[in-house]
Formats: C-alpha cells, sequence, structure tokens
C-alpha cells in the first residue's frame, strides 16, 4: 500500500479526481474473465489460461517478457475474442463502465475495424457494434453514479493496406461516436508517410487524426508524422527526449525539432507503464515526463494498454506523484492539458474544463485544506493550470 507523503494526493484522492484518457486501445482493455467468457462461448481455445485471475497474471508476464514475439501474441488472445457483434459490444460496454469507475470523465479508445472482421462483420459492423457498446457503458456509468463520455478514435495499421478504408470510415462515422483517426503498429520500416494518402484526404474534410509516432523509432517518425503528415497529436512522442540536451550544470538545450513541438503546443500521449515495458525508461523517476512536464510540453498521461500494463489512469497517477511528487495542481495540469487536447468540438471541451474538470479539483482540494492535519501546501493559480 502505497503512503503518501505529506501534502501530496492519497490513492482515494487519486481515483476520484476527474480524469481524461487520449491513447487507451480497446483490444489492450479487455476484462480476464470477460476474455474467458467469450472465448469458452465462441470456442476459442487459444488461451494460455483460463481461470481469469491466471490469466491476467499471464498477460502481463508476457507484456514484461522482454520478447516482441510474446507481446504480440497477447493481442493475438484478444482479438481472438473479438470477432462478433456482441462480443465487440460487450467489451466496449465494460471498457466506459471501467474508465468511469476509476474517475475517467473523458476518453478516446482507440481500435482496428481491419482487425475484426474474422467472424463475418463488415467494417460498418464493427464500428456501430462498438458505438453501441460505449453508449451502453456510458448509461451503466450513470446508473452507477459516474460520468464519462468516450470517443472511438478508428486505427489503421501500418502494415497493411487500408489507411485511406478506414480513414473515410472515420469520417463517415464522424457524426456518430468517431472523433477521429490513428495508424498504429511497428513504426521501424513502416513510417506514417506510407499512409499520406489518408491524412490528405482527412485534411480535405477538416477531420481529426494523431499518429504513433516516437515510441519505438525515434525523432524522424516524430518529424514525419508532423511535417509530411500533418498529425493533430503524437501518440507516446516520447523520443523528443532525444532532441533535448542537459549540460553539467543542468542547463536545457531544445534542438529545433524539440522546440517545435514545444512551441506548437503538439499534445504528446504520454503512457508512462507501457513506456516501461518497451525500455524507453528504467524507471518511473527516469521516465522523460517529468523533464518535459518541467519544460511545460503539452503531455498529458495516458494508458495505452490496461490489461497487459496491469493499469489505470488512477495508478498512471500513482506512480509520478511517487516519482515526482505530483500534487492536485499537478494532475489538473495534465488533465487540463488532455482535455484541451480532444477530438470534440472547442465549446465542449471549454464545457467539461468549466464545469466538471475545475470544479472536480476544486473540491478535492477544498475537503483537504479543512480536513484535519490536511492543509495543502498552496492552493492552483490560473496562470499555471493555464500554461498547458
Amino acid at each position: 500500500m502505497r503512503t503518501p507523503k505529506p501534502g501530496l494526493p492519497t490513492r482515494e484522492q487519486i481515483v476520484h479526481a476527474p480524469k481524461v484518457l487520449l491513447h487507451d486501445h480497446l483490444d489492450g482493455g479487455l476484462r480476464p474473465g470477460t476474455v474467458v467468457d467469450i472465448a469458452l462461448a465462441t470456442g476459442y481455445d487459444g488461451l494460455p489460461e483460463t481461470d481469469p485471475d491466471k490469466l491476467g497474471a499471464w498477460f502481463r508476464e508476457a507484456a514484461d517478457s522482454g520478447s516482441l514475439e510474446r507481446y504480440l501474441e497477447t493481442f493475438a488472445h484478444t482479438c481472438a475474442v473479438m470477432q462478433t457483434r456482441e462480443a465487440l459490444t460487450r467489451v466496449a460496454a465494460e471498457c466506459a463502465e471501467d474508465l468511469a469507475a476509476d474517475g475517467v470523465v473523458y476518453a478516446e479508445v482507440r481500435y482496428a475495424p481491419e482487425q475484426h472482421l474474422e467472424g463475418g462483420l463488415t467494417l460498418q459492423e464493427v464500428v456501430e457494434a462498438v458505438n453501441d457498446g460505449f453508449r451502453e457503458g456510458e448509461h451503466r456509468a450513470r446508473a452507477a453514479g459516474n460520468r464519462i463520455r468516450v470517443g472511438a478514435l478508428l486505427t489503421a495499421m501500418r502494415h497493411a493496406a487500408r489507411s485511406q478504408e478506414i480513414a473515410e470510415l472515420a469520417n463517415d462515422y464522424r457524426d456518430s461516436g468517431v472523433v477521429g483517426f490513428d495508424i498504429a503498429g511497428a513504426e521501424a520500416g513502416y513510417p506514417p508517410t506510407r499512409h499520406l494518402d489518408a491524412f490528405d484526404y482527412l485534411k480535405r474534410e477538416n477531420n481529426h487524426f494523431t499518429i504513433h509516432a516516437g515510441e519505438g523509432f525515434g525523432l524522424p517518425s516524430i518529424w514525419q508524422a508532423l511535417q509530411w503528415c500533418g498529425a493533430d497529436r503524437l501518440g507516446h512522442g516520447v523520443r523528443i527526449i532525444d532532441d533535448i540536451t542537459q549540460g553539467p550544470d543542468g542547463q536545457v538545450t531544445l534542438g529545433r525539432l524539440a522546440s517545435y513541438v514545444r512551441d506548437k503546443r503538439v499534445p504528446l500521449e504520454m503512457c508512462p507503464s507501457s513506456n516501461l515495458q518497451t525500455g524507453v525508461a528504467a524507471s518511473y523517476a527516469e521516465h522523460p515526463i517529468g523533464l518535459l512536464r518541467r519544460l511545460h510540453f503539452r503531455v498529458t498521461v495516458n494508458t495505452d494498454n490496461r490489461l497487459m500494463s496491469g493499469t489505470s489512469m488512477s495508478a498512471e497517477f500513482a506512480h509520478l506523484v511517487d516519482a515526482f511528487d505530483y500534487t492536485l495542481d499537478d494532475m489538473q495540469w495534465f488533465t487540463v492539458n488532455a482535455m484541451k487536447s480532444a477530438f470534440i468540438p472547442f465549446d465542449e471541451r471549454l464545457a467539461m474544463i468549466n464545469e466538471v474538470i475545475k470544479p472536480g479539483y476544486a473540491e478535492l482540494k477544498a475537503e483537504w485544506l479543512f480536513a484535519p492535519g490536511g492543509a495543502l501546501p498552496h492552493l492552483a493559480s490560473g496562470s499555471v493550470l493555464e500554461a498547458g
């Protein structure tokens, strides 16, 4: 059990704080029990474990193994049980429920429709099943006293050749629960420039898209995503740290690409636990998010794959609180950054910030301030919070 330092948020406060999630994979966040249930119902016999607890542990250990083949195998199992309308709707509904129970008030959850066609569904049927699941999950969350809004991001796979088709699909459903487009998959050997037609199409349609870049390949991937493709956000983007140098005297110098990313307020969808699994950093305390936050890049905190990383938004923030002594002010800064960067209309983002996020944090701070022995070191100033 984590023992918080005086003045830092407790686990309960972290859970209750309103949070915004921009980078979460639907096929990476299933409940282990759901994987087992659907496998039994559909006759899928490839699971390494059929006990939910053991299966959950297997997913986490496989993701931590250091073997890319074993890591990718985890998604083979989750996608295998997401091939029917009923399964997709159930998984999406449970995703929304689980996020809402963890204090997430807005989420953008991504998935690749092309990976869910083996049971005979069409691309359109996949999207409609997932959208129905998200709406059902939102309804169940409200019934449980939680509030969440979930938007879908349709993902195309970098190694495949369906990005134009998926981009058009995202545009077709942009008023029906789909808020944007993404590409994912191995960066090395599959640059985003292979999908320029899809990005050009989305730009002509005034649609939003993010690109997985700067996780496994580095600065060229980030540069291409921004300058050739025109990405609105960077999925991970953590390797921007390679364009930042720190001298022996502690002085920090930004290269031209890092300066551009910071100056243009390009949102970075960072996923600390996932990055540790892929070797970006050896510990949370060494993760680049600490320096990038100090330098006021537009950093956001995300989960990536909740099942494989055994994580949640609250767990991610708890790790960062432990590593960097982040306060509720810092949590609010990250959360406002994320809400500013969401792919929904400006007035709706502003309403979420002013009517949900800021009041939620103000209530937590007030409770803490007036609790016995719970004086805060300081209250948030607007100038600090609005610097995201």
